[in-house]
């Protein structure tokens, strides 16, 4: 279950009895508002539900001990503040009426606060990005030196990948927040569907079109699926900042405050904990997708099979992933960043990382490319062994230079030549 170690109280509250039962006497309070338009139930009935409803957390969880009924349990203690016209409160509803329909609320809500996240993670990596767009920086393939790229380009990356993530939660959100008020198997045999459709348009939902006498599963598993493909998105960039913070390269490192201790043991140690934090926490939102995926999977009309499930992972998947998105987002707006690092790093092969700026000149000036690939990695291959300059290397090479003057091959090593496209990239992501 979530702890309060990695809960935010916006999120948290959204799950908390007091949010349930609020949303069960809203539900229940607008279904008796439609019964009584449709003339089923009294108007002073639903009115007095309106004006006398109350609940008490506490007296619920003692009803329940001896009903074993958490529904019964909350319609009884409404009952002893309505009064005699409580017994037309829940008519020709069952119990899951009111559950699902009050899941799907709670979801919507967490969705909300999550798209929030979503967009205070977009706005620092943007921030951050445009900042870095012409950082020079190694690009790594296989964790090993390819050709240089930006810091900028890196996040823009993730920026992008975020932003696909919003789109698929907006969706996910809309899939999620649908609403049954159909009776015991779907089937509104002792209520009205305008009764549905009352209280769907007051809590902000869609009547589900077939609700046997449940929203089918696969609607909260789509939701938590999502929620999986975010965590993961957060932990590749949280695995790239670690990364990155490795003593070896030290191209970028989360801000390390005044008397922060990094080691209980070794007084010099500033360690990535924020980014290895959300790592863990990613798998904990991550854990909750087979879970709601094998609910989908009821007997029949249903059975309780995903109500034990749902219990846990609503909570702990929202909680979760709402601490480790606001955690990604300040760990971005408060990254040290060392340029001087990177171009350092760049550079420590000897300008190997250009090799195939030469490999296509040498197609180019009439070489075949299975001659000019071997001639490139037989100086690189020296390089690797022996250290020094690979273009001196290269300018040694007689072979070579039987295709490409020493100008020429020294032009080829113009950094520049790696960022002549971010502008263009850069328009792709953020327009």
């Amino acid at each position: 279950m979530a702890i309060p170690r990695y809960s935010r109280p916006r999120m948290a509250a959204i799950w908390t009895p007091e949010n349930r039962y609020r949303i069960w006497f809203e539900i229940e309070a607008h279904a008796c508002d439609a019964q009584a338009e449709l003339g089923v139930i009294p108007k002073e009935a639903a009115r007095a539900v309106r004006e006398r409803g109350r609940f008490e957390v506490e007296r619920i969880d003692e009803i329940e001990r001896e009903t074993r009924h958490d529904v019964i349990a909350f319609l009884t203690n409404l009952a002893e503040h309505v009064g005699d016209e409580a017994r037309f409160v829940h008519q020709g509803m069952t119990s899951s009426d009111v559950l699902d329909t009050c899941l799907a609320v709670q979801l919507s809500q967490a969705a909300d606060i999550l798209l929030e996240d979503l967009d205070a993670l977009l706005a620092a990596l943007r921030e951050r990005a445009e900042e870095h767009r012409m950082t020079p920086v190694i690009g790594r393939s296989h964790g090993i030196h390819a050709e240089p790229t930006t810091f900028g380009l890196k996040l823009a990356g993730h920026y992008a990948e975020f932003d696909r993530s919003r789109a698929r939660l907006r969706a996910a959100r809309s899939e999620i927040a649908t609403c049954a008020i159909s009776g015991a198997v779907g089937t509104f045999a002792n209520i009205d569907p305008r009764v549905e459709e009352h209280v769907a348009r007051a809590m902000g939902l869609e009547p589900e079109p077939v609700s046997t006498q449940v929203i089918p599963r696969d609607r909260h598993a789509m939701f938590f699926a999502t929620l999986a493909v975010i965590a993961s998105s957060a932990e590749r960039l949280a695995v790239e900042i670690r990364h990155l913070q490795r003593t070896e390269m030290m191209e970028a490192e989360e801000y390390f405050a005044p008397g922060q201790k990094g080691s209980s043991a070794m007084p010099h140690k500033r360690n990535p904990v924020l980014t290895e934090n959300i790592t863990g926490l990613a798998r904990l939102v991550r854990s909750s997708c087979i879970p709601a995926m094998e609910n989908v999977v009821l007997w029949h009309e249903r059975d309780i099979s995903h109500s034990s499930v749902e219990r846990v992972i609503g909570p702990d998947a929202t909680i979760t992933l709402d601490f480790l998105l606001a955690r990604a987002a300040s760990v971005i707006e408060r990254l040290v960043v060392y340029p001087e690092n990177m171009a350092a790093n760049i550079d420590r092969l000897g300008g190997l990382v250009h090799s195939q700026q030469v490999l296509l000149a040498l197609t180019q000036a009439g070489m075949s490319r299975e001659d000019a690939y071997s001639a490139v990695q037989r100086n690189a291959m020296a390089v690797w062994n022996g250290g020094g300059s690979f273009l001196e290397q290269l300018q040694e090479d007689a072979e070579i230079g039987g295709f490409l003057d020493q100008a020429t091959l020294a032009g080829l090593f113009d950094p520049g030549q790696h960022a002549k496209h971010v502008d263009t990239i850069f328009r792709r992501v953020f327009g």
